[in-house]
């Protein structure tokens, strides 16, 4: 009987470098596609898609650093265990998959890697889009989201992001003098861009313009940090709540509150960025 154990199985294609989760994670795979054929999900608008993906999610463990391995940088699979971006992640890649009728194992990797990754392309630790804001730009420019804080009335986020190298002790991988100048020449080049958010006291008169699916990207008082938790926008009875997987609770959940009560309830939480999701170009 084969092993039940994670197993990594590492290949190299064409520039990809494709770390293959274990059988459970295939078999979850696998059950997300069942449930888009017995829900008709392809049918549907994406941001519904992602709600009904995000929501069968709902339970599952909240698991930290489960991208942080030692070695190459390989695309990291786990569907058992999430963080707030991974949970967004898996929930964007498998909803996109969906609607774009791609649905094996294989299909759900590629497109993991394109939204993790800069470009779509693993080139080392500096390639995976650590920063959610600069995750969203580079997503926006391969016409996966769309960033929509402005438009809401969003105003202007002025942050000098640096987190990571002013804090290259708490990353491993950034014992490597090099690849910390990696890092900070890409958030040199964050730098240059100009950044919206919609403050936290006024997420409750833009609600109505937040839809099902919406990435939240929730803005910090936390220095040099851009966005310290991530989620999706739910509606339930026309209030905007938040589903995310809170290291607080433990496990995947919707929150009880409105998005603009549990904002307030958390002083360095200061506002949001919102992404659009975008319908998949199905000759992708």
């Amino acid at each position: 009987m084969r092993s039940r154990k994670f197993i990594f199985c590492l290949c190299v294609v064409a520039g990809y470098t494709v770390a293959l989760g274990g059988e459970k994670d295939e078999q979850i795979c696998r059950q997300k596609f069942s449930l888009a054929v017995s829900k008709s999900l392809s049918a549907k608008p994406i941001g519904e898609v992602i709600v009904a993906v995000g929501r069968s999610f709902e339970g599952t463990p909240y698991v930290a650093h489960t991208l942080e391995k030692e070695g190459e940088e390989q695309l990291v699979i786990n569907l058992q265990g999430l963080d707030c971006v991974t949970f967004v992640e898996n929930s964007l890649t498998l909803s996109r998959c969906i609607k774009m009728d791609s649905t094996t194992f294989a299909a759900y990797t590629r497109e993991l890697q394109r939204i993790r990754y800069r470009g779509g392309i693993i080139d080392g630790y500096p390639s995976r889009l650590h920063y959610f804001s600069d995750w969203i730009y580079d997503n926006q420019e391969k016409g996966i989201v769309r960033d929509i804080s402005r438009e809401l009335g969003g105003e202007v986020y002025p942050k000098k992001i640096e987190f990571m190298t002013q804090h290259a002790d708490a990353y491993p991988r950034l014992s490597d003098e090099g690849v910390v100048q990696q890092i900070k020449s890409t958030e040199s080049v964050m730098a240059t861009r100009t950044l919206y958010f919609v403050p936290k006291d006024r997420v409750r008169e833009v609600q109505d313009k937040i839809r099902d699916g919406d990435i939240i990207g929730i803005t910090t008082a936390v220095e040099g940090l851009d966005i310290s938790h991530t989620g999706l926008a739910v509606r339930s009875d026309g209030v905007v709540k938040f589903l995310h997987a809170p290291l607080s609770k433990g496990v995947v959940q919707i929150s009880e509150e409105s998005l603009a009560d549990y904002l307030g309830k958390i002083r360095k939480h200061t506002g949001i960025i919102i992404a659009r999701p975008l319908e998949p170009d199905i000759s992708y």
